[in-house]
């Protein structure tokens, strides 16, 4: 297997964490040789935008260890660097906090629960192409970010449920969800309907959800129920031509779950019915199957081609500081 040579200044390495699938280690991991200072870590991302773009696609996510970022200021300027706008996170489920400039905090669901697999806001029609995770505080065990290849995962489910996979194609899926009245950080789905619409106003949070094409129902608490338009739970990634599992079905199964909320119910078909509960064990397996779960360390930056990546996040014994920026 051919090493991937960047520059000088950084050369791929090994982890022991890694999977190989298709002839490559995943994801894609890369040590700082000669970048000991921001100034040239920003110059080097400046000039190496394309090169990236190329390996990202290559290999799905990229992780960077031993950059000279210690801060989230250094970590907005690195996300910067390589071009790109921001997203705003419209629609969203996670608890979130702004950190400085485009970087926030990670979903701070509490420690002790796992968030599933998914990509990134596939619940709506405009998601993030690339998420920037960064390592600000590495907690003492747990708390990985896993990582699995979406092809993969289809081909595997292809293989082993071609009928349930077939009417997801033809089908697609549906998403519900009852948002507080205010953000909840009890609960991994806790944001409250102002902070997922940004807007403390009713009807401006109606327009917002009616832009995405998703129903709304104010409840007699405060509470807002929101039903998606039924959206595609497969996609054909038009630069590689392979299908891709693209959507939240196992993390709202599994996780879209609290006092307001129940997860069986999360996620549908588009014609209403429910996903069937075996089926969902089985995805579960291969989740487990293909991920591959990086130990962070301190100042580390994973880079996500959300069009080909699933994530999701460990539980973890605190303190733990991951950061993330998106870009559309």
């Amino acid at each position: 297997m051919p090493e991937v040579n960047v520059t000088e200044m950084v050369q791929e390495v090994q982890l022991p964490e890694q999977k190989e699938f298709d002839g490559r280690l995943f994801p894609l991991a890369l040590g700082a040789v000669a970048l000991q200072d921001m100034t040239s870590t920003l110059q080097w991302a400046h000039n190496q935008q394309t090169t990236i773009d190329q390996l990202l696609l290559e290999n799905g996510a990229i992780v960077f260890r031993g950059l000279p970022i210690k801060d989230p200021a250094d970590f907005d300027s690195f996300v910067k660097a390589f071009g790109g706008e921001p997203l705003e996170y419209v629609g969203g489920a996670a608890p979130r906090r702004v950190v400085v400039g485009n970087v926030f905090t990670a979903n701070e669901a509490p420690p002790d629960q796992l968030i599933p697999f998914h990509h990134e806001m596939a619940q709506v029609p405009t998601f993030p192409s690339r998420l920037f995770f960064y390592c600000d505080v590495a907690p003492p065990s747990g708390g990985q970010t896993p990582l699995a290849l979406s092809h993969v995962v289809y081909r595997r489910m292809q293989e082993r449920h071609p009928d349930f996979v077939h009417k997801l194609e033809q089908e697609g899926v549906r998403y519900t969800r009852v948002l507080p009245d205010g953000d909840d950080p009890t609960s991994p789905i806790g944001r409250g309907w102002q902070s997922t619409f940004q807007t403390e106003d009713k009807a401006e949070a109606e327009r917002k959800a009616a832009a995405q094409g998703t129903s709304t129902e104010w409840l007699p608490n405060g509470c807002l129920k929101t039903i998606t338009k039924v959206l595609p739970a497969v996609r054909v990634e038009e630069r590689t031509g392979r299908k891709t599992w693209f959507n939240s079905v196992i993390a709202a199964y599994r996780g879209w779950r609290d006092s307001r909320n129940c997860a069986e119910k999360a996620v549908t078909f588009g014609d209403g019915s429910p996903m069937p509960p075996d089926v969902m064990d089985s995805l579960d397996e291969v989740f487990r199957d293909v991920a591959v779960a990086v130990t962070w360390q301190k100042g580390d930056v994973i880079v996500v081609d959300n069009r080909l990546v699933l994530h999701s996040r460990r539980s973890f014994t605190p303190p733990r500081r991951i950061l993330a920026a998106l870009v559309k």
